[in-house]
């Protein structure tokens, strides 16, 4: 063949340089495994009884409310077909893991109490320890420190040290799966100084470089402002995944009470927001919560919330958000029952048309199936396996 350009990448000197940022920045790894859920609870009210007592509470609203796989279909919507797969899933994984990333909260759901937040941190970190020891420890845990926003960062500081060095004293290292919420972001530096704070406690604690990691809420609209796909490298690696704030964001957008919810068009902005800038980093994505519970542990008022609240899981999942909060033990029985449907329900039909693909042959019933659209169900089988 003829061509006119003698040596073609002479003409692009810095080719290579921007390819190499481009790997770093944007890692093109297989999706790893992601929790479904984060259950948030106040630090006075966590113990190392915790995870077994939302899974016994929530495997004991799902006995009595769904009783069979009927039941499930009708409240959730789930197809017949899936109904006595998904059913038996739930009370398994009820029974198994029903806590799979927990967060010890310290901001929202426990207030400003300076007296006691030294000795709620001495009890969680005493917690944490017996439930490693114990193999109980949810394969994600942390805490959710108070807002730099709020003005008073050695606060928020002095309570996750006095956190991790309870935890690595007992239990004699950090056990994996560690990860701290980092909230209300209002200035971007915040992040830096943050950042700088860690490195620091992992120089104290004796740990390895990059250790310690946290993720970002983000929930007000100054957040959003400042996101972008180069925050992940600037962080040096300890950025892990970016949470979403339903209630302080919808306030921030200054939404009337009645419209604080999940599924508000403006919460769609920000989490499109989110996943522009941090597509392909490896940062992971989490929305929010649903702030309520059953109005009573009557059948109709426990279907009621089961409803709602699997309404904005599917909401999330069908954003590309395969993570949510969970507020309540009422909660892990909607988002496994949520979460495993939909993961089902075109599991067989993707399987097919991914092998189609790789065997170069017609998928049939008229699909023409491009090479992303293969990718992204090759990677939703990989969530599914994972996740189920």
């Amino acid at each position: 063949m003829r061509v006119t350009l003698a040596d073609p990448l002479a003409l692009i000197p810095g080719f290579a340089q921007t390819h190499r940022e481009q790997s770093a920045r944007y890692p093109a790894a297989a999706p790893g495994w992601q929790p479904v859920h984060t259950v948030y609870v106040p630090a006075d009210r966590f113990g190392a009884e915790t995870p077994a007592q939302w899974g016994a509470a929530a495997l004991e609203l799902f006995t009595r409310h769904l009783a069979g796989p009927g039941d499930l279909a009708a409240v959730f919507g789930v197809d017949a077909h899936l109904a006595d797969d998904v059913h038996a899933r739930v009370a398994a994984k009820l029974r198994r893991e029903p806590v799979e990333d927990l967060r010890v909260d310290f901001e929202d759901g426990y207030g400003v109490r300076p007296a006691e937040e030294d000795g709620h941190a001495a009890r969680a970190a005493e917690a944490v320890a017996a439930l490693h020891a114990a193999g109980a420890l949810p394969r994600r845990w942390g805490l959710r420190v108070k807002s730099f926003a709020d003005g008073d960062p050695g606060r928020s500081l002095r309570t996750l040290d006095g956190f991790l060095t309870g935890v690595v004293e007992r239990a004699g290292l950090l056990p994996e799966g560690f990860t701290v919420t980092f909230p209300k972001v209002l200035m971007k530096d915040y992040l830096y100084q943050f950042t700088d704070c860690l490195g620091a406690l992992e120089k104290g604690l004796g740990l390895a470089g990059g250790t310690l990691r946290f993720e970002i809420q983000v929930e007000a609209t100054q957040t959003v402002g400042f996101l972008d796909s180069s925050l992940a490298g600037s962080l040096g690696g300890r950025l892990a995944a970016a949470h979403f704030g339903v209630f302080d964001y919808t306030a921030s957008c200054a939404l009337p009470p009645h419209e604080q919810r999940l599924d508000h068009p403006a919460c769609d902005h920000a989490r499109h927001v989110m996943q522009t800038a941090f597509a392909g980093t490896g940062v992971e994505l989490s929305d929010g919560s649903l702030a309520a519970s059953p109005a009573s542990d009557g059948r109709d008022d426990v279907h009621a919330l089961w409803a709602r609240h699997a309404e904005l899981v599917g909401h999330s999942l069908r954003h590309g958000f395969s993570q949510g909060w969970d507020m309540h033990p009422s909660h892990l029985v909607s988002r496994f029952v949520t979460v495993y449907a939909f993961h089902l329900r075109h599991y067989a039909e993707f399987s097919a048309r991914v092998r189609a693909w790789e065997e170069q042959r017609e998928a049939g019933g008229g699909v023409m199936d491009e090479p992303a659209t293969v990718k992204t169900m090759a990677a939703a089988l990989r969530r599914a396996d994972l996740a189920l």
